[in-house]
């Protein structure tokens, strides 16, 4: 039976510390955070006659870890309310609350002493079978709980969470050989679905799995600029998104970290692995040094590899120590892959090249491969724990080992061979195999190559995910078209999956979606709308709307605007239960779609909004309907009972193009419902809407009938509406233009042209949801904000 986990403790109020409490609140936790009583009274405590007993004094420090929390950016809860979970206390007087507590995280400072020390005090109160971890970086987890009781060495483990806590998805779990299995299981299964975390399973080496590696990479890229003469604009150029890598790249990663976090995180990889064949490579550089001496430690102190001088960001020139206007080159190899989708074939194309972005980009790349091989067995047993280390701790595209099978395993051990490096001995047993690749697909199913079998094995899968693309290789696809296809989830439950650019929605989405609907009447029990790409969908194909409008085809918009109407109402009316899984971007048409659905079932981190006002245009897929019916519903709720105030709620979440800053958020603005579901994990997506789905068939799914109740204010309304928008204007909110597109919005949320308050259908609002849609594709504005969205992809305010 795995240990029950109802409150946890952090202990140690610093960015870390106070940004995993955050995390553990979004996830309904209950949370104490400690940390020290401050020493000495501040000037104001001191102005306001305070003691250093006052309880206001005593948490001083852990109030601050919190306030930086709350205003971090971006931010670290998913609703500022959240932090009500959050318990506040100090050490000295309020240590005896880590006696109520299940799991205690220890997170203060990356000081040996200071830790041990810590964890003393914690083994004196703690009850017995509480789990505790540290979130160090690297300091050896064994080595800290050395001298501590046994139920607290069983209890005992690393979890390295990555910065910022709410966002990055990599957890490193590192037991202990004392630390019990039940243990281990239980923080995982916490960390994958209450925390939505990846799991890494790291050995107990110097800086665990994704700081080993990932470190490696920046200090053997820092040497190769300075052997060749490279710049910082050069490098942080080579080694972003064009290379599978993140848009902060190399150095301006280090000033998001802190410069001297990385000093410490490399000066520890020096100190406890002298076995390194790189060793010699992980010594601090001389202009580091210099750096942190200066208090240049990136955006923390405001400078660092980079500096915002009013409206221009300056770049450190490393020959002078000074700061200077960012320079942009131009690179053969780069311009050639600028137009490669999949970012192997990318690489593939930059390494043949021998300008300077492909011969750095083929220096720093192939050592990382070889540096990563050679870490098996060291730090990890497999390559999956690696992959997954550096996708989800550094944001890289691939990880290594998918990078060598990207490249072809065989083609880059041989020009390493050629160049006259050693080849790993993990890539030898690789190439000695048939298939000559860490990971390959047998009869559907994701093999990788075990060094220690030296036999290939099943990718291990966590219980309760289902991956798209692992059906697909199963031959579950029912139907597809270049925009979405029709997938069979198993149990009577089919997908509609979009997988256009950016799952934009079109023409062809919207037949598979009308095809995946009748199919299921037909032969399943439900329909999830949903998909793994990297957004659930950022709206409707804005190009396709600009090319027509610009050759006024007026008659094939009013059809694309119908076809998606009838979609959508579709949906809602369909007779067997529609489950629209949102996830990261779903904006526009994508919230339109969701909006619609029986239920909804929403990753954690969903940024929904309709936000076709900034385009220049109205939702018109039922959007703007879809808003008139739930400020009904608020009004019915309301004690009130007066329908104006939830109107302009609704009005203002339009018009002001809101978009949540998670599903909690989105539930508050209106765009998700209590009934709806919330994943942390979003990998566990797909099979918790499959699961809703169930549940709704097993409660024997009526669909809704069509409200006969839906009150239009009318002129009344619309005049109270347009003073709002009068006044915005005048005050310099909004321009000229969001005005004009304000009042269209106003005049359909209050039924149109009628004067007194009246009963409408739901026809009568998209009818005139479709007029304005219409009308405004025909305003030379509208068209320039289209353009300019899609060339610089932001609104324009004109």
């Amino acid at each position: 039976m795995k240990n029950q986990v109802g409150k946890v403790a952090v202990v140690g109020a610093g960015v870390m510390g106070a940004q995993i409490a955050a995390h553990l609140a979004n996830a309904q936790y209950s949370v104490c955070l400690l940390d020290i009583a401050p020493t000495g009274l501040a000037p104001e405590e001191r102005s306001k006659g305070l003691t250093l007993s006052h309880p206001q004094v005593r948490n001083r420090i852990v109030t601050k870890g919190l306030e930086s929390a709350r205003r971090s950016k971006p931010p670290a809860f998913f609703l500022p309310e959240c932090a009500q979970l959050i318990r506040l206390g100090n050490l000295e007087d309020d240590l005896s609350w880590l006696a109520e507590v299940d799991w205690i995280i220890e997170a203060v400072s990356e000081n040996f002493e200071i830790k041990v020390n810590l964890l003393r005090q914690i083994d004196k109160v703690r009850k017995g079978g509480t789990i505790v971890s540290s979130n160090t970086s690297g300091i050896p987890i064994k080595r800290l709980s050395a001298g501590l009781s046994q139920d607290f060495r069983s209890h005992w483990l690393g979890t390295h969470f990555f910065n910022p806590p709410r966002y990055m998805k990599l957890l490193e779990i590192i037991p202990t050989d004392e630390t019990l299995p039940l243990v281990v299981e239980t923080i995982a299964e916490i960390g994958d679905q209450r925390l939505g975390k990846g799991i890494v399973f790291a050995k107990d080496t110097p800086n665990f799995i994704a700081n080993r590696i990932g470190t490696f990479g920046l200090q053997f890229g820092i040497q190769v600029m300075l052997e060749d003469g490279y710049s910082i604009d050069e490098v942080d150029e080579f080694t972003g998104p064009l290379t599978g890598r993140p848009k902060s790249a190399t150095f301006r990663t280090l000033d998001i970290v802190g410069i001297d976090t990385f000093v410490h995180v490399t000066k520890n990889i020096y100190q406890n692995a002298p076995a390194d064949e790189h060793r010699e490579l992980f010594r601090v550089p001389e202009f580091i040094e210099q750096m942190v001496q200066r208090k240049w430690l990136g955006d923390k102190t405001g400078q660092g590899f980079y500096k915002k001088v009013g409206k221009d960001i300056l770049t450190l020139d490393l020959s002078t120590m000074e700061y200077g206007p960012r320079k942009k080159g131009k690179y053969t190899s780069l311009e050639m892959a600028k137009t490669i989708e999949d970012v192997g074939e990318r690489l593939k194309t930059i390494i043949k090249e021998t300008d300077r972005a492909g011969s750095f980009i083929w220096k720093t790349l192939s050592e990382v491969l070889i540096y990563s091989a050679n870490r098996i067995p060291e730090i990890s047993d497999d390559i999956i724990n690696i992959d997954n280390g550096m996708k989800w701790g550094f944001n890289w595209e691939l990880g290594p080992f998918e990078t060598w099978d990207a490249l072809g395993a065989e083609t880059v051990a041989l020009r390493i061979e050629r160049e006259g490096r050693a080849i790993p001995e993990l890539v030898r047993k690789v190439l000695a195999t048939s298939e000559k690749a860490f990971y390959f697909r047998r009869r559907g199913t994701l093999t990788y190559f075990d060094l220690k079998a030296t036999e290939y094995k099943e990718v291990p899968r966590p219980s309760g995910i289902l991956f798209l693309s692992s059906l697909k290789d199963q031959g579950k696809v029912i139907k597809k078209n270049s925009g979405a296809s029709l997938i069979d989830l198993g149990d009577g439950v089919a997908c509609v999956e979009f997988h256009s650019k950016m799952n934009s929605i079109g023409g062809d989405t919207l037949q598979m979606i009308q095809e995946g609907l009748k199919l299921t009447q037909e032969s399943f029990e439900g329909l999830v709308i949903g998909n793994q790409g990297q957004n659930f969908s950022v709206g409707a194909n804005l190009m396709l709307i600009l090319l027509e409008a610009q050759d006024q085809n007026w008659e094939e918009i009013d059809a694309m605007i119908r076809s998606f109407q009838k979609t959508n109402m579709s949906i809602k009316y369909a007779e067997k239960p529609v489950v629209v899984a949102p996830f990261g971007m779903c904006l526009g048409g994508g919230c339109e779609v969701s909006l619609h659905a029986s239920d909804r079932q929403a990753a954690a981190e969903t940024y929904m909004g309709l936000v076709e006002l900034g385009v220049g245009l109205i939702p018109a897929g039922g959007g703007t309907k879809e808003m008139l019916l739930r400020s009904q519903l608020w009004a019915r709720r309301d004690p009130e009972e007066d329908l104006f105030p939830h109107l302009r709620r609704a009005f203002e979440t339009i018009a002001l193009g809101k978009v949540s800053g998670s599903a909690l958020d989105a539930g508050s603005l209106g765009f998700l419902r209590d009934s709806d579901g919330i994943s942390m994990n979003r990998d566990r997506l797909i099979q918790d809407a499959k699961e809703k789905v169930l549940t709704l068939v097993r409660q024997n799914y009526r669909k809704p009938l069509p409200p006969s109740n839906i009150v239009a204010l009318g002129s009344k309304g619309l005049a109270s509406l347009k003073l709002g928008i009068h006044l915005m204007y005048r005050a310099g909110y909004i321009s000229e233009y969001d005005s004009f597109l304000a009042t269209k919005l106003a005049y359909i949320l209050c039924g149109g042209d009628c004067n007194t308050p009246q009963l409408v259908s739901e026809q009568d609002i998209l009818d005139l949801e479709r007029d304005a849609f219409l009308s405004l594709c025909g305003q030379r504005k509208t068209l320039e904000r289209i353009q300019h969205m899609l060339q610089k992809g932001k609104p324009l305010r004109n």
